[in-house]
């Protein structure tokens, strides 16, 4: 398996939390923990933005992706609003989660729980040419859709 070096720092007061992790051998994403001061209710229909306490430097020529946590959503209703989010390589902000409750009770968020996932993906560049025509196929007519019917 390919490996690539990520240079990370924490937010200063976040030294507590952990720095995220793969919780198995065969997981492809790092556990993302939640950079609150003591607890954060989600109301249902409640968006937020939470922060995971981290900074990342990523190698150009990758991302990282933010995913939800597949517990929290079949359990609680709780995703993320834009999934799965990008961090580009050359981003060096602070990393925030944009959290979102579909579920029907409120959900609290503590300290330090694990709440997304990050995925590290190689990005391919497109070349756009501009065309008049392209070329036909199965599914050149019928529009968006059309096969789900």
């Amino acid at each position: 398996m390919k490996s690539i070096k990520i240079l990370l720092k924490k937010k200063r007061d976040s030294s507590d939390l952990p720095v995220p992790r793969y919780a198995t051998s065969g997981a492809s994403g790092m556990d993302l923990c939640a950079d609150v001061n003591g607890e954060v209710t989600l109301m249902p229909g409640d968006i937020r933005l939470i922060s995971a306490g981290i900074y990342i430097s990523i190698p150009e020529g990758y991302e990282a992706e933010v995913r939800p946590r597949s517990g929290l959503a079949i359990k609680h209703g709780i995703s993320l609003v834009n999934t799965p989010g990008t961090i580009d390589s050359d981003y060096r902000g602070l990393i925030n989660l944009i959290m979102i409750n579909h579920g029907k009770e409120p959900f609290t968020i503590r300290r330090g729980e694990r709440i997304a996932q990050m995925v590290i993906k190689e990005v391919v560049k497109a070349e756009i040419e501009v065309k008049e025509e392209l070329d036909d196929t199965v599914r050149s007519r019928g529009g968006f859709g059309h096969t789900g019917k």
